[in-house]
């Protein structure tokens, strides 16, 4: 964490939530495959820094990247997701390959971390491709505007609905990021991709 257990919580700098999540949710445990994620809640987390071996099965993984540097929210499709800060539209595009993100907004923000300022990314995936209709680059929004929704199956990469968000300290280069990292890059990964409880709260 960036100094603080729970940057978002009370105060007047406290950090609208991205998905209005209800009092009780599952936290998921996917280093061992599940086939239906929503057995349990209506809405589930997923958890960031698990090795999920065995789950990243297309040809997009290779094989051997296993651990996710992202945190997932999942509800019903079509679930709104809102701006955490205020910030621009970096980047938008329809990863469309098997198993990727379909629909992706990366935002771009400006906060103050340990008494400095932090440009960072947020990268949302997993979106309804109606989301990439309504955006443009550049476009300013403010803190709880809503930015997408999730997407279904059919258009968010194959996967149960659900958010991936994924915080990255240095400026992507496209509208992507690997979500998913091999063992031998993991210490890498996180201090590039650091947990996105800093803005989310302790959801687990």
């Amino acid at each position: 964490m960036w100094g603080c257990p729970d940057l978002a919580g009370t105060g007047k700098n406290q950090f609208h939530p991205i998905v209005h999540l209800p009092s009780e949710y599952w936290v998921l445990n996917l280093e061992r495959p599940q086939s239906d994620w929503n057995q349990f809640y209506e809405y589930t987390i997923g958890r960031y820094d698990e090795d999920r071996k065995g789950m990243y099965t297309q040809p997009l993984f290779s094989g051997n990247r296993t651990v996710h540097v992202g945190l997932d929210i999942g509800a019903a499709a079509q679930t709104p997701i809102y701006m955490f800060e205020e910030g621009v539209v970096h980047s938008f595009a329809d990863n469309d390959e098997d198993g990727s993100y379909g629909p992706t907004i990366i935002t771009e923000h400006v906060l103050t971390i340990e008494s400095k300022k932090q440009t960072i990314w947020l990268l949302h995936g997993h979106l309804s491709r109606e989301s990439l209709a309504e955006v443009e680059v550049g476009m300013r929004l403010n803190k709880g505007d809503q930015l997408a929704r999730m997407g279904e199956v059919y258009e968010n990469g194959g996967w149960p609905p659900h958010v991936h968000l994924q915080l990255s300290l240095v400026e992507p280069q496209e509208p992507d990021l690997p979500g998913v990292v091999a063992a031998e890059h993991r210490h890498a990964a996180l201090e590039r991709y650091p947990d996105p409880r800093n803005i989310l709260g302790n959801l687990y």
